[in-house]
């Protein structure tokens, strides 16, 4: 496959024309569509000019032009915290499997929104999801996160801020079922993408993580049956880029070692 270009665009609807954004929602839906039985039609593939303007993209083309997948954030607002970025949606078109585009995506979009609006202080981001690899992503990535293995055992004030803002006043723009019941000790949305196009089967080893106790923190956490899904909540900023490299290598290194085998008795 050939080389792919990677551009970020922000707030389409204030920097686009009517017609660019018609043009560029059409793009994201066709790969979408590669994605899904049925298209979502919420945040940027809805087409709707208020949440094209608070969407931040990374766009994947080939050389010739092409769309081939697409990482859509959003930049939310919350009362007394600024805006906070929530990770929103990912989708790479079956052409354009195995090339790491999805890392590719997330992270030049992270890069460049933290050198335009946060360039000197921490962002804090919100997940929402059910799917294992996505959740288990997020935790490796970002720091203070909760819920995580990796994270504060107890949610802060601030987490419980954000997860508040986001429950009473983000539910349409994050796709969260309007029936769903926020349980604030987990973080989880309870039957939130049951019989939607987002709820998935936990035992689908395509979306688990390749970290197993990722996979595995993240089932007990969530009521597959139920749909539920959930809500992480940590923060970002320029720093966060090397320590991840080096939790990646010290993964990679674990996996590497022989697995010790118990003394006999």
């Amino acid at each position: 496959m050939s080389k792919c270009q990677y551009e970020v665009v922000f707030y389409p609807g204030k920097t686009l024309t009517p017609l660019q954004q018609q043009t560029l929602v059409a793009e994201l839906r066709d790969v979408a569509g590669s994605c899904f039985t049925h298209t979502p039609n919420y945040q940027v593939l809805s087409g709707d000019k208020s949440e094209l303007d608070k969407a931040v993209l990374c766009l994947g083309r080939n050389e010739q032009g092409r769309l081939l997948g697409f990482c859509s954030a959003l930049s939310l607002p919350v009362d007394g915290h600024n805006n906070v970025l929530h990770l929103g949606l990912t989708c790479v078109h079956p052409d354009a499997r195995g090339t790491n585009m999805t890392h590719h995506l997330t992270s030049k979009l992270m890069l460049k929104y933290l050198m335009k609006e946060s360039l000197f202080s921490e962002t804090w981001i919100t997940n929402c999801a059910c799917v294992l690899s996505s959740l288990g992503n997020v935790a490796m990535y970002f720091e203070n996160l909760y819920p995580s293995p990796f994270g504060p055992a107890h949610a802060s004030q601030k987490h419980l801020d954000i997860a508040r803002s986001v429950d009473a006043y983000h539910r349409q723009s994050i796709a969260i079922n309007e029936r769903a019941r926020f349980n604030a000790e987990k973080f989880v949305f309870e039957g939130s993408v049951d019989g939607t196009v987002f709820e998935k089967d936990a035992d689908d080893q395509r979306f688990h993580h390749r970290d197993e106790s990722l996979t595995e923190f993240y089932q007990d956490l969530l009521n597959f049956e139920r749909g539920d899904e959930a809500l992480q909540i940590g923060k970002v900023s320029l720093l966060t880029f090397p320590k991840y490299l080096l939790r990646k290598a010290a993964a990679r290194m674990k996996a590497t070692l022989p697995t010790r085998k118990p003394m006999a008795a």
